[in-house]
């Protein structure tokens, strides 16, 4: 097998992946999994696709981690594998999109407006 790489984005968060066939280790940013998402919560958002197709210990997976936050990083690495799992093996596509693993969430922070505290917040208005 060949070197599968995909591309993953989540708010600002951008996951560049590299899967080849392993024992399943997962190095992201020159780091372990476990050191780089010490909170188990987002370990098992990583981890969602390859449990539900049952392939965890089957391939190694180096991460290029870059921008946003850590549940953002977490979401846009998901998306990344599952990518990478579909160009791998398609007939695992349609248990993936009923999961929702292969949804690219748009949602972005808005920018702040001028003269304005915050993007939708106003100052407070006076009448006289």
């Amino acid at each position: 097998m060949e070197i599968v790489n995909t591309i993953g984005r989540r708010k600002s968060a951008v996951a560049r992946i590299y899967v080849s066939e392993g024992k399943g280790n997962i190095t992201v940013n020159k780091r372990e999994l476990k050191d780089y998402f010490p909170a188990t919560t987002l370990q098992y958002i990583v981890l969602q696709p390859l449990n539900l197709l049952e392939v965890q210990e089957n391939y190694d997976i180096k991460v290029n981690l870059n921008g946003g936050g850590p549940k953002g990083q977490a979401e846009a690495l998901r998306l990344a594998i599952s990518r990478a799992l579909v160009d791998i093996d398609s007939e695992s596509r349609s248990q993936l999109k009923a999961a929702g693993f292969l949804t690219r969430d748009p949602r972005e922070v808005e920018r702040k407006k001028p003269g304005q505290p915050k993007a939708r917040k106003r100052f407070q208005f006076s009448k006289r």
